[in-house]
C-alpha cells in the first residue's frame, strides 16, 4: 500500500536520492545535501509548531508500506515572500496609440511583480519514475489539498504553484538565454541551483525593474512562456482538474507558469467530507475511488481506495486503518480521488 506521511529526519538519504533524479529546473528539491537538510530541520519546526509563519513548510513522502521506500516527495510553503521578496513576472500588455499617425499597437510584456507575497505554495512534487503508473501521483499531489482542507487555518486565502519550464537535458532553457543571460554571466543551471539554494531575491534584484517588450526576445524565448517542461504536464493536469489556473504570471528565470486558486475553490476542499471510522474485517468495496486522510496534524496520514462510504461512516479494511493509524470511532477527511467522481 502507497501512504503518504509527514517528512522526517531518517528520510535524509531517500530524498538526497530523489535529488538526484530531478535533473536541471527543478528548482525546489537540489541535489544539495546541506540545503536538504536545512529544509528537513525547518519542516520538523514546523510539525512541532516552533516555526514563525514566514518559516512554515510541510513536507510529505509517499512511502511503499510493503517495502519501507521512500518513492515521492510533495510540499506546502504556508506562506510565500515574508522573509525576502518572491519574485515571478506578470505577463501584460502596453498600448502605443497616435490618432495623428492613425497608429495604435498592443505590445505584450513582462512586469516584475511581487504580487504572491503572503500566499500558500504547492511545490517540490516528485515521484521516482518506477512508481508513476496507477494512482500514485494523484495521491502524491492530492494529498496536500486534503491536508490544507483539514487544517485550513493554517494556510493563506488563496494557493499557487510555480510549474517547471521548458528546458532541456543539458540545462539549456531559451528563455534564460534570451534574457537571463544578458543580465548574468552563468548558464541557467547555475541560476537553477542559486534560486534552490535561497538566493532567487538576490539574483532576481539585478534583473531589470522596468517593463520588458516580450517581443524583442527570440522566437524560441516567446514559444515557451507559460509552457511547461514535458516531465512536468502529467502534474500540470491534475492541478488543473482540482481548479488550479494559470493567470497570467511566470518564472522570472525559465517562464514556467505560475497556477494559482482560492483554497475555497479547490475541488478537493469543496468536496471533502468527514467520516467516522468503522473497521471491518472483509473489505466492502465502495463504487468510486477516493482520497482519504486522518485528522492528526503531527501524524498526518493519506492513503487511496475504494472504501464504502454511508452518510455517517466509512468503512475501512485493518490494513487501511493501520495505515492511516485510525481505530474504530475515529474521524477521517475523505474526497473522491478524481473530479468526475461523486459521493452519493
Amino acid at each position: 500500500m502507497m501512504v503518504i506521511r509527514p517528512v522526517a529526519r531518517s528520510d535524509r538519504n531517500a530524498i538526497t536520492e530523489l535529488a538526484t533524479q530531478t535533473g536541471v529546473g527543478f528548482t525546489s528539491l537540489q541535489n544539495d545535501e546541506s540545503q536538504l537538510n536545512d529544509r528537513i530541520e525547518r519542516m520538523c519546526r514546523t510539525w512541532a509548531q516552533q516555526a514563525p509563519l514566514a518559516e512554515q513548510g510541510y513536507l510529505f513522502v509517499l512511502e511503499d508500506s510493503e517495502t519501507g521506500k521512500v518513492v515521492g516527495i510533495s510540499g506546502i510553503e504556508a506562506a510565500i515572500g515574508l522573509n525576502e521578496p518572491w519574485y515571478n513576472y506578470r505577463v501584460g500588455t502596453l498600448v502605443h496609440a497616435s490618432k495623428a499617425l492613425d497608429v495604435y499597437t498592443q505590445m505584450p510584456t513582462l512586469f516584475l511583480s511581487n504580487d504572491h507575497t503572503g500566499y500558500s505554495e504547492l511545490c517540490t512534487l516528485f515521484l521516482d519514475p518506477a512508481y508513476r503508473h496507477g494512482k500514485n501521483g494523484h495521491l502524491l499531489s492530492k494529498s496536500r489539498l486534503l491536508f490544507i482542507a483539514t487544517f485550513q487555518d493554517r494556510f493563506a486565502d488563496k494557493l499557487i504553484a510555480e510549474m517547471r519550464g521548458v528546458s532541456d537535458q543539458h540545462g539549456h532553457s531559451p528563455f534564460w538565454e534570451s534574457l537571463g543571460r544578458h543580465f548574468f554571466a552563468i548558464d541557467f543551471a547555475h541560476a537553477d541551483y542559486l534560486t534552490g539554494t535561497g538566493q532567487k531575491s538576490f539574483i532576481a534584484e539585478l534583473m531589470p525593474k522596468h517593463p520588458l517588450y516580450v517581443d524583442f526576445l527570440s522566437d524560441e524565448a516567446r514559444a515557451v512562456i507559460a509552457q511547461v517542461h514535458p516531465s512536468t504536464v502529467p502534474a500540470r493536469k491534475i492541478l488543473e482538474s482540482e481548479g488550479m489556473r494559470y493567470e497570467g504570471y511566470v518564472d522570472i528565470f525559465d517562464a514556467g507558469p505560475t497556477l494559482e486558486a482560492y483554497v475555497d475553490d479547490l475541488r478537493v476542499v469543496r468536496k471533502s467530507q468527514a467520516r467516522i471510522v468503522k473497521v471491518t474485517q472483509t473489505e466492502i468495496s465502495g463504487p468510486i475511488h477516493c482520497l482519504i486522510g486522518n485528522e492528526s496534524f503531527t501524524d498526518y496520514r493519506a492513503i487511496t481506495g475504494t472504501p464504502q462510504v454511508t452518510e455517517s461512516h466509512v468503512l475501512l479494511t485493518s490494513m487501511q486503518a493501520q495505515a492511516l493509524r485510525v481505530t474504530d470511532g475515529d474521524s477521517v477527511r475523505l474526497a473522491p480521488l478524481f473530479a468526475q467522481e461523486n459521493f452519493s
